[in-house]
C-alpha cells in the first residue's frame, strides 16, 4: 500500500501541440511571398504608371515672396516685483517689388510692434491659444506702416517668455 497506484500519463510530460508554431509559419511565408508579389508587380515602391486613368497631381509653383527680417525684440513686461521678459523675433513677407520700401520702414515697424507687445496683458501673452490673435493683430497694424499690399504676412521665428 506504500505505492499508491498513479493514472496513467500523470508521470509522463505533457507534449505541447505544435499547431500554433505550424499556423505562425503559414502565415509568414504568405505575407512574405505577398510582400514580394507587392514590391515586384510595382504595386509597392513601383515606377508612376503612365495609364491615362490614374490621376497625377499638379504642384504648384512656389509663390514670389521675399523676406524681410525684423531685429529681435527684448520687452520687459509685468509690474513692480515682477520680472519677466518677452523675446521676440519675426520676418516679413513681402512683394519682391516692395523689399526697399518695407526695409526702410523697419524701425517704425519694430516700434509699432514693441508699443504693442508691451501694452498686451501679460495673462494674454502667456496663454498658448493667444499666439494666433497676437499674429494677427501685429500683422495689422505693420499693413498699416507700410501701406496696402506691400507686406503678405508675418512669421513670428521666436516668443519666448522667461
Amino acid at each position: 500500500m506504500a505505492d499508491k497506484e498513479q493514472p496513467p500519463g500523470e508521470n509522463e510530460q505533457k507534449k505541447s501541440s505544435k499547431k500554433p508554431m505550424v499556423i505562425g509559419l503559414v502565415l509568414l511565408l504568405l505575407g512574405g511571398g505577398g510582400g514580394f508579389a507587392a514590391v515586384k508587380t510595382g504595386m509597392i515602391f513601383g515606377q508612376p504608371s503612365d495609364d491615362p486613368e490614374i490621376e497625377h497631381v499638379e504642384i504648384d509653383a512656389l509663390p514670389n515672396v521675399e523676406f524681410v527680417p525684423l531685429d529681435p525684440l527684448l520687452i520687459s513686461l509685468g509690474g513692480p516685483g515682477r520680472s519677466k521678459h518677452l523675446r521676440f523675433t519675426a520676418q516679413i513677407e513681402v512683394e519682391p517689388k516692395s523689399v526697399a520700401d518695407v526695409t526702410r520702414l523697419v524701425p517704425r515697424i519694430v516700434d509699432v510692434l514693441n508699443s504693442y507687445l508691451r501694452a498686451v496683458d501679460i495673462t494674454e501673452l502667456e496663454s498658448p491659444a493667444s499666439l494666433i490673435k497676437l499674429r494677427a493683430q501685429m500683422l495689422r497694424r505693420i499693413q498699416m506702416v507700410t501701406g496696402e499690399g506691400h507686406v503678405r504676412d508675418l512669421l513670428i521665428m521666436e516668443f519666448v517668455l522667461n
